[in-house]
């Protein structure tokens, strides 16, 4: 089974990312902020992160900078949450290393359609 790690600041948020990820058959674990993602990477590097825009402690972007330096950190496939259709923000984290982006409210179909377009489904 595919793994996901879901990295959002909100339990909802994360609760919701948690079942679309289960129905398509995904191993989930959480992390509510950048730093906490980090250290779970360090430990068990995930097939793909579902990251969101906007987190306490360690922001998206220092996240995504920092992942991608680890050893294994090109290995999972990022797919970046952005809350609104913000051009610049997206580009930023497409830049520090998010592999592609959803925005927000996002739905099953769109999970299962950034999925499929990296390989994982």
């Amino acid at each position: 089974m595919k793994t996901c790690l879901v990295v959002d600041d909100s339990d909802i948020v994360r609760k919701v990312a948690q079942r679309i990820l289960e129905s398509l058959n995904f191993q989930t674990s959480e992390s509510g902020d950048g730093q906490e993602a980090l250290e779970s990477c360090k430990v068990s590097m995930p097939e793909a992160i579902l990251l969101d825009s906007s987190m306490p402690v360690m922001g998206t972007t220092d996240f995504l900078t920092s992942l991608r330096a680890l050893e294994d950190g090109g290995k999972p496939i990022v797919i970046y949450c952005a809350t609104e259709n913000d051009t610049g923000e997206i580009a930023r984290a497409l830049t520090a290393g998010a592999d592609d982006y959803v925005l927000k409210p996002f739905d099953r179909e769109s999970i299962r359609a950034k999925l499929a377009a990296s390989g994982l489904l």
